[in-house]
């Protein structure tokens, strides 16, 4: 499974390259950009490219940005007293805005291909529109959560706004998934290799992000019950998906 071992590869990359990571964001950011821009300016440039099917896998699919906010996603239910909390929450940032700038380009491509047939009702197909639909809101929530991700638009902020903003963070997530098996689970149910495919079939893969992303909710309803027990404590969980908190605890 492709996915898969892009999140393994990702998280490795994540705990050995932490501090260039953060002491290089800008310039990761900026490569980040030039990817996206690329991929929706020049598609017939990027095919003449060696890693022309590098990019089309890795970006213009969004598996390497879904890996990295897959990443950023458990970071936010890591024991927080934990080295590999503590290793990698100060990172967490920037991954997110880095993902973000990625997911762009995969996301302006996915609008100019579907979008014009979902306006035009020349889609039938319901659960394709449906993800269309859902596509939609993503972006518009994917522009909202990323710009008020940048330190010096959070800093602009009431604290109070900005932690309501980035709550929509678990809407965002929540709604990848559902846009996730909405455009799989038509040639998933019709999937005749099942998903232990070795191919990585559309069950195989729908499977696979159905576990992750339940591993997720299972582990974010666990912080959430321990949060409560330990309300008397001032002890609460602070957004966890796309956002600036760069430095704290």
């Amino acid at each position: 499974m492709l996915f898969l071992i892009t999140l393994v590869v990702t998280f490795a990359a994540v705990m050995a390259l932490r501090n260039p990571i953060k002491r290089f964001a800008v310039p990761i950011y900026v490569l980040a950009a030039v990817l996206s821009a690329a991929l929706v300016a020049s598609p017939a440039f990027l095919s003449s490219l060696v890693f022309s099917n590098w990019m089309l896998v890795f970006v213009r699919r969004c598996t390497l940005p879904l890996a990295m906010f897959v990443v950023v996603m458990f970071i936010g239910v890591l024991p927080k007293g934990s080295k590999l909390s503590r290793w990698l929450r100060p990172i967490r940032a920037e991954l997110s805005i880095a993902a973000w700038i990625l997911s762009l380009g995969h996301m302006l491509v996915f609008l100019e291909t579907y979008l014009p047939g979902l306006l035009g009702l020349n889609i039938s197909h319901g659960t394709v529109v449906a993800s269309i639909v859902v596509a939609l809101v993503l972006f518009v929530l994917l522009l909202v959560l990323g710009a008020t991700s940048f330190r010096f638009v959070r800093d602009r902020m009431s604290p109070g706004l900005w932690k309501k903003v980035q709550r929509w963070a678990y809407v965002f997530y929540g709604l990848v998934y559902v846009h996730l098996a909405l455009m799989l689970a038509p040639a998933a149910l019709t999937d005749t290799a099942g998903i232990f495919s070795a191919a990585s079939g559309p069950a195989s893969r729908l499977a696979v992000y159905t576990c992750v992303f339940g591993a997720y909710l299972v582990l974010r309803v666990y912080r959430a019950v321990k949060e409560r027990s330990q309300a008397a404590e001032g002890q609460t969980e602070e957004p966890q998906a796309i956002e600036t908190q760069a430095a704290e605890e």
